[in-house]
């Protein structure tokens, strides 16, 4: 009795260990995609009729906002990005696609500091 015990308890635990991993990998791809790391397919179809109502393409990040809103940022150069909002009805969904593997820790993490986030760009006009 007591072995079957302790192989339980080692199979609880490798199966918390991997979900654990599976998590920070997950986080980690998110993170990278919406850093546009990584390319993804977004693809918004119609449930009951079966048709793709529109798909975007590229290094695309995506934020659901509320129940009936996702918003799409997609990095189209190096300092150019498109915005796209797209309302959700009832009939109508999306999934998001990861296109190609990308390599992440899980034993590790990445801080991005964007200087211009925190300090902004500001034009100061000095009275002649």
């Amino acid at each position: 009795m007591k072995t079957l015990i302790a192989i339980g308890l080692i199979i609880a635990t490798g199966i918390v260990g991997c979900s654990r991993e599976a998590q920070i990998a997950s986080r980690n791809l998110s993170h990278a995609a919406d850093n546009f790391e990584i390319d993804r397919r977004i693809v918004f179809y119609n449930g009951i009729t079966g048709d793709y109502v529109l798909t975007i393409e590229g290094k695309c990040s995506f934020e659901p906002v509320g129940e009936r809103k996702v918003d799409v940022t997609c990095k189209t150069g190096e300092s150019e990005f498109k915005k796209h909002s797209l309302g959700i009805s009832d009939n109508v969904t999306y999934f998001s696609e990861q296109l190609n593997a990308k390599g992440v820790s899980v034993y590790q993490y990445k801080v991005d500091f964007r200087p211009t986030t925190i300090v902004p760009d500001i034009d100061v006009k000095v009275p002649h």
